[in-house]
């Protein structure tokens, strides 16, 4: 089984839940800097299937990854539609390209549920809980897991 972070029972955490891959994802919102529409962005050569490109971001360049894709699961063209959420990770600063923002969950870090250890892979280390939503369940991700350490702003 994934383990879980240590949060306390009590405590109220708040996320931001998200599709990608047509699968419901959430992320904490303390690392979430800003969410945005879609634009093209500039593709640079020989960058890993999941980075998209870059785009400029009030004077900063930014690598645009498609979630999806990262996560391992089916991608779909980018259009309009789509979101870029600008999250910071470790000091770094990188653009996510989902599906749709869904809304902002409140849960008490007793109710985050530990990830059952049925899948293999290193995409499984960066699903740490899983919460409900409704009738429906939402993996909660760990950025630091997810995006690699050589993935850095470019200024």
């Amino acid at each position: 089984m994934t383990e879980l972070p240590i949060w306390d029972e009590n405590e109220t955490l708040e996320f931001v839940s998200l599709v990608a891959g047509q699968q419901s994802f959430c992320i904490e919102i303390t690392q979430i800097r800003e969410i945005r529409r879609w634009t093209p962005v500039t593709s640079l050569p020989y960058a890993e299937a999941s980075v998209l490109g870059v785009m400029n971001l009030r004077g900063a360049v930014i690598p645009i990854m498609d979630l999806a894709v990262k996560l391992g699961l089916p991608s779909s063209e980018p259009s309009e539609r789509d979101v870029v959420i600008v999250v910071s990770v470790n000091s770094r600063t990188i653009g996510l390209l989902v599906e749709s923002v869904a809304e902002i969950v409140t849960v008490k870090g007793g109710d985050i549920r530990e990830t059952p250890a049925i899948a293999r892979g290193e995409g499984t280390k960066s699903i740490i809980g899983l919460v409900s939503l409704d009738e429906d369940m939402s993996r909660v991700l760990d950025l630091s897991q997810l995006l690699p350490a050589q993935v850095e702003e470019v200024a």
